[in-house]
């Protein structure tokens, strides 16, 4: 089976989005299928890499987004996607992009397209003079849109899955996204390295996110202003880039911040994960947040925004959760981080949930929503000698 993959937004410093092309990429190929993935570039290049065929066609610049870019022209992408003739049409833009289902439909391909956003919170948050039943009117519309021209809707949660339930979305599915467990893992802790990041503060607080407005960067400024004037030796290490990298650097000015940008090196990455005391992941619109689950994955607790989906991953409301969430202000932040300080064996904790989320699963369930037949596993008898 050919899967074609088409996402906007993926770049030399992506995240979520690329980990998840990315892994994708690595299972579909392991049993057996031919994966190729169109991203924006600076001109038409085609590479072989592991998790795939890689074709990148020239991309637009958005102003203000921190260098990501769009695929420019559609003409060229529709082109291409007929020289394909692939068997399935994967998509991570819901808005850019919508257009690639109703093509599929025509040419009778099988078509999903991924929620990576939440319309509705987006709205909220971009456009805030807008009334809430409008919001909610342009959202609905919108996803009524989206869920017509795609064969699936997929959400990674609960969350993500909301907006399109209040529409009786009849083709939406949940399939949750998972983690590297072997890059991400508590053995990565190394006391060497908390020594390294805490610059002599007993403890580390991690935040490792984009650094745009609908993240919330500065909420981690905030929380550990908070933190500080509670009579805690703490440092807050900022790892990720994007429009906002300025304006953090000056609003953490004289505080212990440091800000390393993103860091491409996933070894070191899952060095600092599993080496820091706490990670903080305060965007309220996370759909998913791999970060908070590789964070998890490395024994690292996590406090996250209470109105974002991470919550959904700490088992906040479980006899042992792995994590709380906060109200969208400093002062709640910094109460929860200093409730889970001090919980007792919760970075065993974390690992055993983290677990329960993996790749294959996920691979497992898409490969059966396309109907893909796996290779099946077969033993040999040995025949008895008279």
């Amino acid at each position: 089976m050919k899967i074609v993959h088409i996402a906007n937004f993926y770049g030399p410093n992506s995240g979520g989005i690329k980990t998840t092309i990315h892994e994708l990429g690595r299972g579909y190929q392991r049993y057996g299928n031919e994966f190729i993935y169109i991203v924006p570039g600076p001109k038409f290049m085609q590479e072989s890499t592991i998790f795939g065929t890689e074709i990148c066609l020239p991309g637009r610049t958005l102003p203000g987004s921190g260098g990501y870019q769009v695929i420019a022209s559609k003409r060229q992408l529709r082109n291409l996607l007929e020289f394909l003739q692939p068997d399935i049409v994967e998509v991570s833009d819901r808005f850019t992009l919508i257009w690639i289902g109703n093509w599929a439909k025509r040419q009778k391909i099988k078509s999903v397209v991924f929620s990576h956003e939440t319309l509705l919170g987006l709205i909220q948050r971009f456009i805030p003079l807008i009334p809430k039943s409008m919001a909610k009117l342009i959202s609905n519309w919108h996803n009524r849109k989206l869920s017509k021209s795609f064969n699936y809707v997929i959400a990674t949660t609960e969350f993500a899955a909301r907006e399109f339930k209040a529409i009786n979305c009849d083709n939406l599915r949940i399939i949750k996204l998972g983690v590297d467990l072997e890059t991400f893992n508590p053995t990565n802790r190394s006391d060497m390295i908390h020594q390294e990041l805490g610059k002599g503060s007993e403890f580390v607080l991690m935040h490792s996110a984009r650094m745009s407005p609908e993240k919330e960067p500065q909420r981690a400024i905030e929380a550990l202003r908070e933190l500080i004037n509670r009579g805690y030796s703490i440092r807050l290490v900022m790892l990720g880039c994007g429009p906002m990298w300025k304006k953090i650097k000056k609003i953490a000015r004289g505080l212990p911040v440091d800000t390393l940008g993103y860091i491409c090196d996933r070894t070191k990455l899952a060095k600092y994960l599993a080496s820091a005391d706490i990670m903080i992941a305060p965007g309220p619109l996370e759909t998913f947040c791999l970060s908070a689950l590789e964070s998890l994955a490395s024994g690292t607790p996590v406090v996250a925004s209470k109105s974002s989906a991470v919550g959904e991953l700490l088992e906040i409301n479980s006899q042992h959760p792995v994590g709380s969430v906060a109200a969208d202000n400093g002062i709640s932040f910094a109460a929860e981080i200093e409730k889970i300080l001090n919980f007792p064996n919760i970075r065993i904790r974390s690992r055993e949930v983290a677990e329960q989320f993996n790749w294959s699963t996920t691979v497992d369930c898409l490969l059966t929503l396309y109907g893909a037949k796996k290779p099946m596993v077969t033993t040999r008898k040995r025949l008895r000698v008279a």
